[in-house]
């Protein structure tokens, strides 16, 4: 949630606060902002809307200066408004604030502040901070921020700016990302990675109770009491080009097309070709861990949660292994059974998300092992976790994820197919038959996506819908949620995915010829009883689009439309019909104007509870 940028150096710091807000729009979109200093003042400009409103309110007024700092924001606390946009001044316009996270006792800060005489401007917790460190602000910014923190309970990311220190910026992380971006002879910060990549490669990961001091000479990190911390600079792999559209219109169709690439990058070095025996050195497991463990357990939200569902089936017919997928927001605060028996296995794009996070920190202060599937190098679940996987997709810019998803279920196939290698469930033979299925998928996905133009057609027939039910079995059920769920988020059209039985217990009273019904189709024992769910719905006027291997001409009889995928196995078959039902869901956005990098309310990474 929230995007926050600054830069410290030589040239103007307006271009890069500019270009990093857009490449972290993705981030919240509700009001944007900058301040600058040049000559000892503050130039402060913002407003409400997305970055462009912004860059044509900047190209009347710009700010000057060669140091300065940037927002742009998702709403929590006051709406979206100019008063409500950061940054946020202090009472005398002395120094500005822009700030990720929540303040959580802001309601008493704000109270004894306003006591003490302060005149608050905002609806924002943010604006707390700016009033703290006024208070404790004699002479050293970075003391005063460390003395304001102390006083906050909550999470937070922020950056500080000030008249009376124009030559510094204060950072500072608890609970919400930030990183420093090492330049030449520049210093950049940034929420996330894609903000810097065309400016740096090189960047120092700010940990939790970590406040850094950036000026021209360098940067310095402390600790809230004021000591020394020592940084390393890591080296960010990702290319600049692999945050930009590249040609295409947005930044999810784009993804959508880089699957097969992204899940052949998820695969690599991860088989030995000879044995076909899978490894994952990064998770610190050796193979008697493996064995001892008598219990997984998934944990994630959203579209991640998705893919644990699918990891629960996976390790229960692969690993033979007791397992289930718990949201990580109820996971964390219900008091779940686990010991150091038990496997969490927390899955998150970001790395940053606070609920999966604080699934984690539940899951080891119990005992348990816990390892996190993640996209984001040096992200903080990679470093709270026992061991890390990354799905090594790059970066997924759009707000609806795609090809995080594909190369979390890559992984998750993986892991459950290695824990059957060492408990003794699966033969070379099946194993090896398993990998090699495993290989075939980035291919059939690009034979996959030829069937663009098919999709295209089917949106423009359905695209005016109003509601949409999703349905399947077995290991259909998680991808016709996920299917329902790519649909709500950039269309705003009402979609519920089902598990195909349960149609008859309630959503089968929904069903009328304004209904469409996606159906997946897949191959298997359940394949009868699909047919069966697709006569029902016929039955009652309802539109049928399945989704269901080439070759079906069963299926073509009964249902109104049908996007055919290349056969694979049962267990694969999610990896290839999800991209169908991204497409179709891209498709009725675009025909219905939707934003589709950017849907309303939404953010990538949701990074307060």
């Amino acid at each position: 949630m929230c995007g926050i940028v600054g830069y410290i150096g030589p040239k103007a710091a307006l271009p890069f606060l500019v270009e990093g807000l857009k490449k972290l729009e993705y981030r919240g979109y509700d009001s944007a902002g900058v301040a600058t200093l040049e000559a000892g003042e503050l130039h402060v400009s913002k407003c409400v809307g997305k970055i462009a409103d912004l860059e044509t309110l900047l190209l009347t007024k710009p700010v000057p200066g060669s140091i300065g700092i940037g927002h742009t924001r998702w709403a929590t606390h006051g709406q979206p408004s100019h008063l409500n946009s950061h940054p946020h001044e202090d009472c005398k316009s002395e120094l500005v604030v822009v700030h990720n996270g929540i303040i959580e006792n802001f309601l008493e800060l704000r109270q004894e502040l306003q006591e003490r005489g302060h005149v608050f401007r905002s609806a924002t917790d943010t604006e707390v901070f700016a009033h703290l460190i006024e208070e404790n602000l004699q002479g050293d910014l970075l003391k005063a921020v460390q003395q304001a923190l102390k006083a906050v309970k909550g999470t937070y990311a922020l950056a500080v700016i000030s008249k009376k220190e124009p030559g510094k910026i204060i950072a500072a992380r608890s609970g919400s990302p930030l990183i420093i971006g090492h330049g030449e002879d520049e210093l950049f910060i940034a929420s996330d990675i894609p903000a810097i990549l065309k400016y740096t490669s090189r960047v120092t990961y700010l940990d939790n109770g970590d406040v850094a001091e950036l000026t021209p000479e360098g940067s310095r990190v402390f600790n809230l009491a004021g000591d020394p911390v020592i940084k390393e600079i890591s080296l960010i792999s990702w290319d600049p080009e692999s945050a930009e559209k590249g040609g295409y219109s947005h930044f999810m169709l784009k993804e959508i097309h880089e699957q097969p690439n992204a899940i052949r990058k998820t695969i690599e070095g991860r088989v030995r070709a000879e044995s076909h025996e899978i490894h994952f050195d990064e998770l610190n497991l050796s193979d008697a861990d493996i064995r001892g463990i008598n219990r997984v357990v998934f944990t994630a939200c959203g579209t991640s949660w998705h893919a644990g569902l699918i990891g629960e089936y996976l390790f229960e017919q692969y690993a033979r292994l007791p397992a289930e997928v718990e949201y990580a927001a109820e996971f964390r605060y219900r008091h779940p059974i686990i010991d150091d028996k038990t496997l969490v296995v927390a899955i998150t794009q970001s790395g940053e998300t606070a609920d999966t996070l604080g699934a984690v920190w539940e899951a080891k202060a119990q005992g348990a092992r816990a390892i996190a599937i993640c996209n984001v190098v040096g992200s903080t679940i990679a470093r709270e976790a026992d061991g890390v996987v990354y799905t090594n997709a790059g970066p997924e810019i759009g707000v609806a994820s795609t090809k995080a998803f594909t190369t979390q279920l890559t992984i998750v196939y993986l892991l459950a197919i290695m824990f059957g290698q060492k408990r003794a469930i699966l033969t070379e033979l099946e194993t090896a038959k398993l990998v090699n299925d495993l290989i075939e998928i980035p291919q059939k996905l690009e034979e996959t996506l030829l069937g663009e133009p098919i999709v295209e057609e089917i949106a423009e027939k359905i695209y005016g819908a109003t509601n949409s039910l999703y349905l399947g079995r077995g290991k259909g059920f998680p991808i016709a949620l996920e299917g329902a769920l790519k649909l709500k988020e950039v269309s705003y059209i009402h979609a519920e995915g089902y598990p195909a039985a349960e149609m008859k217990h309630g959503p089968i009273a929904l069903i009328d010829k304004n209904m469409p019904v996606v159906v997946l189709a897949f191959a298997g024992r359940r394949y009868d009883k699909i047919i069966g769910n697709v006569e029902e719905v016929k039955a009652r006027g309802g539109q049928v689009i399945a989704v269901a291997s080439k070759g079906d001409n069963l299926i073509a009889e009964r249902a109104d439309e049908v996007i055919y995928i290349p056969q694979t196995t049962e267990s694969l078959s999610p990896l290839l019909a999800v991209v169908p039902l991204q497409l179709l869901a891209y498709y009725i956005a675009v025909k219905r104007g939707c934003h589709i990098d950017q849907p309303r309310n939404l953010a990538k990474s949701v990074t307060v509870e």
